[in-house]
């Protein structure tokens, strides 16, 4: 239920991009007839959105992890070696992601971390802790080195992507519209190939792979003390994170909002604190009250819509990129560059709410998700079922 949530989170996250909203110039912003309320909007998804939900999918992630490492630790070498190859498979379903569908893949960079994991199996959980906070706040002293040095490390991957947009003939003028423009997927390919090196540069100058480590053990530290097989008996603690992480960061996603909307009038690193103290402690705090509702409320329908969703993420998460390229490109309806923020949300929305009820007529008569599916026989060299029997 958590991962179909968060799935819903990505997509109000992503869409933007995928609508090419996110791309186009102020004068083109403001001139839409939904300006005013796409910036209020805008401001909302800074609050409540940016960040939060990649927070919650990292922590379900090195959850996820903890469970199949520890069940490599029982099998000894064999049990790691299937590991290794679930990540090898998860790094190319990314590396094809993000050259062939969607820049914005987060797959890859969670394989190759995940391939780190197993270093800290024998870690205690106090040193679980530490370097989880050391990881998470080593991006703010980076930020103010950046800001106090000039150095920025991304520079060179930087000039890599200008080369390749100079080679495509993608400018400042067109690339707001180059992929609802590309008539074929030809055009969309070049437009990728540079995408994948703002990616890159994302990652490094977002010092994202500190954040999702640092989440990452968080999340493996969660799993491997079972913490969610006994949900009742941590009520203290979950009510304790849901009330400190809303206190916390949601006076503090104000300010973080403020300052991402007004081009971080106070500094780099002052921005990265406030990202530090905003948004982990308010994606903490959602995770902690959607189990918290949960506990109180296990009937509720809506937790078994958003569970749908989850059994099958990958498949979703993927199929979020395909929906936006079919719905936004030239290759699709080209709807890209021409909706407001508002209606984006809509759209994002609409499509989450599309997969959920897919992915519960598809699990009536399949076992996995489709690429999940794909992903087991991958990592364990045979074929599995996919058809239920009348029985299941």
């Amino acid at each position: 239920m958590l991962r179909g949530l968060a799935l819903l989170g990505i997509a109000l996250a992503n869409f933007p991009e995928f609508s090419l909203y996110s791309f186009l110039p102020a004068e083109a912003v403001d001139a839409m007839p939904t300006a005013g309320i796409d910036r209020v909007v805008h401001y909302l998804q800074y609050i409540f959105i940016d960040g939060k939900f990649y927070t919650i999918f990292s922590l379900l992630f090195g959850t996820g992890f903890s469970i199949i490492i520890a069940n490599a630790m029982k099998r000894d070498a064999n049990g790691f070696r299937i590991f290794y190859r679930r990540m090898f498979v998860l790094l190319l379903v990314g590396f094809l992601h993000l050259m062939f569908l969607w820049s914005g893949d987060i797959l890859m960079l969670y394989a190759l971390l995940g391939m780190l994991l197993p270093l800290f199996r024998g870690a205690s959980n106090r040193v679980l802790l530490r370097w989880a906070f050391i990881l998470l706040a080593i991006p703010v002293a980076l930020d103010f080195i950046v800001e106090l040095s000039g150095i920025y490390p991304s520079a060179s991957v930087v000039e890599l992507q200008q080369f390749y947009c100079a080679k495509y003939g993608i400018t400042d003028e067109n690339f707001a519209y180059w992929l609802r423009d590309a008539e074929h997927y030809g055009g969309t390919f070049e437009f990728l190939i540079q995408g994948a090196l703002v990616r890159v540069q994302e990652f490094i100058d977002g010092n994202r792979y500190f954040k999702v480590m640092g989440l990452f053990l968080l999340g493996f530290y969660i799993g491997r003390n079972r913490f969610y097989a006994d949900l009742n008996n941590r009520k203290p603690q979950l009510k304790h994170i849901a009330l400190y992480g809303f206190i916390v960061g949601l006076p503090l996603s104000l300010l973080y909002a403020w300052s991402a909307m007004n081009g971080r009038p106070w500094g780099l690193g002052t921005h990265a604190v406030l990202y530090f103290i905003s948004v982990f402690p308010l994606g903490f705090a959602y995770v902690a009250a959607i189990c918290l509702c949960y506990l109180s409320h296990p009937q509720w329908k809506v937790f078994r819509f958003c569970a749908m969703p989850g059994r099958m993420a990958l498949t979703d998460y993927i199929g979020q990129s395909v929906f936006g390229m079919l719905l936004f490109y030239g290759i699709g309806f080209g709807f890209g560059a021409g909706v407001g923020l508002v209606y984006v949300v809509l759209i994002a929305t609409g499509v989450w709410i599309v997969q959920a009820l897919l992915s519960g007529i598809w699990l009536r008569y399949f076992q996995f998700g489709p690429l999940e599916w794909i992903w087991r026989m991958l990592t364990y060299g045979k074929v599995f079922k996919l058809v239920k029997g009348r029985n299941e």
